[in-house]
């Protein structure tokens, strides 16, 4: 199997979990690196970190909390893999599943693969039903736009051929990017599959950190990046097609 997965995790303030993380994700076979950008967390996460000591993981940090997709963006620029995957610090997301995600783009069907909390693999904690709700509206509206049928585009786990979200300009803040790559990503020629993942997820007690707010901005991020296109995403679609039908 090809080494040629580089997989990124914005952390911020996942002491608890992120070594147990790491190191499901670095006995990964595949794994080309792993990308950690530890977002100005202020309990002792940076002390994990720093007790790390593999070849190939890339450890970078933001002097003020900045969010997830700024998080994102700086592990972006340091991705030397052929395939990207987003994967969370905190095990609400199982990496043992990361190879079921990379197979339908190893296979040559696939371009992007979304993991689908809503397409069950093996178990599924029972949470919040208004975050189930929201996230199906979320969904439901950006599939509007996008003319995608998508089950879950708020997911964390995002496997994508990594020039497409190398290249993609991100203007969006904290958790906006997994409704702004949806909608960039939808106007390139990119295949886009789902596929099925567990999912074990934490109350706001052990952690969760998303809020209402998130929420109300993911909609108006759902009609400023499917509506609108500047010049540099006109651009990066163009390049991305270049590249897909080449």
């Amino acid at each position: 199997m090809n080494k040629n997965v580089s997989i990124i995790i914005p952390v911020y303030n996942e002491e608890k979990t992120v070594q147990r993380v790491v190191d499901a994700i670095t006995a990964l076979p595949f794994l080309h690196e792993l990308i950690i950008v530890d977002d100005a967390s202020t309990d002792n996460t940076s002390g994990v970190l720093e007790g790390l000591d593999r070849d190939n993981i890339k450890i970078l940090t933001h002097s003020e909390n900045a969010g997830k997709t700024a998080a994102i963006i700086t592990a972006l620029a340091a991705v030397t893999g052929e395939i990207t995957v987003i994967q969370d610090a905190d095990l609400e997301y199982d990496p043992n599943e990361i190879e079921f995600l990379c197979n339908p783009i190893w296979e040559g069907s696939a371009d992007v693969v979304y993991g689908s909390r809503f397409l069950v693999r093996k178990a599924s904690r029972v949470i919040y039903f208004y975050h189930y709700l929201g996230n199906r509206t979320i969904t439901f509206l950006s599939n509007i736009l996008t003319n995608k049928n998508m089950s879950d585009i708020e997911t964390c786990y995002k496997v994508f051929r990594s020039f497409l979200l190398t290249t993609m300009p991100i203007y969006s803040s904290r958790f906006g990017f997994e409704v702004e790559v949806t909608a960039k990503v939808s106007k390139t020629r990119a295949r886009i599959y789902e596929a099925p993942i567990s999912y074990y997820g934490r109350t706001y007690e052990q952690g969760k950190k998303i809020s209402y707010m998130d929420g109300l901005a993911a909609l108006w991020y759902i009609l400023r990046f499917n509506l609108f296109v500047d010049a540099k995403t006109r651009s990066y679609i163009g390049e991305c097609n270049k590249k897909l039908t080449g």
